[in-house]
This record gives C-alpha cells, sequence and structure tokens, in this order.
C-alpha cells in the first residue's frame, strides 16, 4: 500500500480550508482518509498551518510521502520530516 500524506479540501468555493491527512495513494482527494495530522488554512493574512509533527514522523517511517504541496508546507514550517525520522 503506497500512503501519502497530502491535503483534503474543505470549505466552500473561493472560501478554501485544507485537512493534512495520511491516505493510500490510490484513494479519491477527498476519499477515505486513514489519519487526521493537520490542517491548512490560506484565506487570512498570515496564513494558518498547524502540524501534528511526531505523527507526521511516525508515518513518515512508516513509508508514507507528502505530496508536493505539503512538503512546501513543511518547508515553510522548517520541519525537516528525513532528518527527524533517522533521530
Amino acid at each position: 500500500m503506497a500512503l501519502k500524506i497530502r491535503l483534503q479540501r474543505y470549505g466552500k468555493k473561493g472560501v478554501p480550508f485544507y485537512h493534512l491527512v495520511v491516505t493510500d495513494s490510490r484513494n479519491a482527494r477527498n476519499g477515505r482518509f486513514i489519519e487526521k495530522v493537520g490542517f491548512y488554512n490560506p484565506m487570512p493574512e498570515l496564513s494558518i498551518v498547524e502540524l501534528n509533527t511526531e505523527r507526521i514522523v511516525h508515518w513518515y517511517k512508516t513509508g508514507a510521502r507528502p505530496s508536493d504541496c505539503v512538503a512546501n508546507l513543511l518547508r515553510l514550517k522548517k520541519v525537516d520530516v528525513a532528518s527527524l525520522a533517522k533521530g
């Protein structure tokens, strides 16, 4: 099973809100997920990103890989998952 950490879109048209979820890569974007590990709200002046880094590292060790957008959010929050997973 190929696991991904990716964004799941919520909110109405023009007002997006995203949950960061761990899911099988074959599931639909807003389909079934295994665990919710954070959220991202891009709408305020300064976008809000809340991450559960402990659980993200756990899933990274298990084999889950972040999508490009999630990798950018992790970089924005200065979380280096690969180095945390080694230590």
